[in-house]
């Protein structure tokens, strides 16, 4: 396993035991809004001071994107040049699930070396679920390698999805109708991450999702990658890490995605 590799393991470890210390008590829990149905928690904070910790003590020549910190320069860096190396980190995706108790949310870190991404972790310490991914190297659950769904039945596939209309009726709008109303169902899990990483497993067969982060998309989409799938933007393009609007799928079904939303 890559060292660097290894150092993220440890830090969305230690990470995930702020969050399922905090899981435990979450009367006491201090929330506060950052804008419309987004919230944060002390534990968000904590948990991205506690993986930024482990990764600057390791690598302080790296540079870092956090949800909650957002971008702290490499040593060295001006702010118009981009590091070498990046790690971005989104502590608590989730954390609308989390403070209620829903334990659906998990910790992601991804390094980008020159702009792409080149180690993936995702953890989920309610399951005690860690997934990972090297560029090159195959992507795992618990060691254990796995490989996106053999579906090719669109009628048969099953979803995640994070689009407008999906917090009420999902596929309201009428650019993803067709799109989630064909397919078995559609799920919105709240843990974009995790409809990543679920993809990269084989739980899901496919994801869409709009006005996401790089946070967001770092990790689950180089697991996907590694896991035989596809993942791009709704052009079919590689810019989904900047334009926040994504298609992942087992690639049969990634095809009739993209063709639904091109339509």
């Amino acid at each position: 396993m890559h060292p660097m590799l290894n150092t993220a393991i440890k830090a969305a470890r230690r990470a995930g035991a702020i969050i399922n210390r905090a899981s435990l008590d979450l009367e006491r829990l201090q929330v506060a809004r950052k804008g419309p149905k987004d919230y944060v928690t002390e534990v968000d904070h904590a948990a991205e001071e506690a993986i930024i910790d482990i990764l600057r003590t390791a690598y302080p020549d790296h540079g870092f994107l956090g949800e909650e910190t957002g971008t702290h320069l490499a040593s060295g860096q001006s702010v118009d040049t981009q590091a070498e190396f990046q790690w971005i980190i989104d502590p608590l995706d989730g954390t609308t699930n989390f403070i209620h108790g829903l334990p659906i949310y998990a910790v992601s870190i991804a390094l980008a070396q020159r702009g792409q991404v080149t180690q993936a972790v995702i953890y989920d310490p309610s399951r005690n679920e860690l997934f990972t991914a090297t560029r090159g190297g195959g992507a795992f659950m618990n060691d254990r390698r796995v490989r996106v769904s053999g579906q090719t039945r669109y009628h048969d596939a099953l979803l995640g999805a994070h689009v407008p209309g999906s917090a009420g009726v999902i596929g309201a709008n009428t650019r993803y109708a067709s799109m989630l109303s064909e397919c078995a169902s559609a799920r919105r899990l709240g843990s974009t991450v995790l409809d990543l990483a679920y993809v990269a497993n084989g739980r899901l067969d496919g994801y869409c999702g709009v006005n996401l982060k790089p946070w967001d998309l770092a990790a689950g989409g180089l697991l996907i990658l590694e896991a035989g799938g596809l993942i791009a933007d709704f052009d079919g393009e590689q810019d989904w890490m900047k334009s926040g609007s994504v298609l992942a799928a087992t690639p049969k079904i990634f095809t009739q995605m993209l063709g639904h939303v091109q339509a």
